[in-house]
């Protein structure tokens, strides 16, 4: 078990963190795994006294969370870090034609990984971006996105982040169910995608479900 009495959690990335939640409300969740996290941890624990923020943003890159990060996450003093971010880097290749290397992705997650453990000391926990054949060009996307989840895998060896092993996960789920069971597009979870997310993720912190 990983989270300790008034641990603070961040959850940080893209709309699938967003999940819709009120920008105007600084403790809304939405509607995705981040609530349902807080949901079930608070459920089991609620001696601990945990508090759980969201300020991802949809369509957001890692320049994107550069750009806001002082705001949306060190002036917030968390405990954890959670980190999901990645897709849209490689979604922009193949709808904009503006593509991210794998060197400028993950040189500006590096550094907003060092910001967080130098100003404040968090820990981190970081998770993988996914995509599922749905439609059938999003298997084109794996040359872009495989490098770009090592990098993450790597970011996570070397900071002693914790790791939550998403795209293989979500993979093995599609063996179970067609790929739009659980990312209607491809890229965005369905409810039962998000309690994939939610389960992973409580489990790579030894959270009890």
């Amino acid at each position: 078990m990983q989270l300790h009495e008034n641990d603070i959690v961040l959850f940080q990335g893209d709309s699938i963190t967003d999940a819709g939640r009120n920008r105007q409300d600084p403790d809304s969740l939405g509607t995705g795994y981040p609530q349902m996290v807080a949901g079930l941890a608070g459920l089991n624990h609620p001696e601990l006294n945990l508090k759980f923020l969201n300020r991802g943003i949809g369509g957001d890159r890692v320049v994107n969370l550069q750009d806001r990060w002082q705001e949306d996450c060190l002036d917030l003093k968390p405990t954890w870090v959670s980190v999901y971010i990645g897709i849209n880097d490689c979604w922009r290749r193949y709808d904009s034609q503006d593509p991210t290397s794998t060197e400028q992705f993950k040189s500006g997650y590096r550094k907003l990984l060092q910001q967080t453990q130098e100003k404040l000391n968090a820990k981190l926990i970081l998770m993988e971006p996914f995509v599922l054949p749905v439609p059938e060009d999003r298997r084109g996307w794996r040359e872009d996105l495989d490098p770009k989840i090592t990098a993450v895998r790597d970011l996570a060896a070397e900071f002693g982040a914790l790791l939550v092993p998403l795209d293989g996960l979500f993979n093995a789920a599609a063996a179970r169910r067609e790929p739009a069971y659980w990312a209607y597009d491809g890229v965005h979870p369905t409810p039962a995608g998000h309690a994939l997310i939610a389960r992973a993720w409580m489990d790579t912190m030894g959270i009890r479900c």
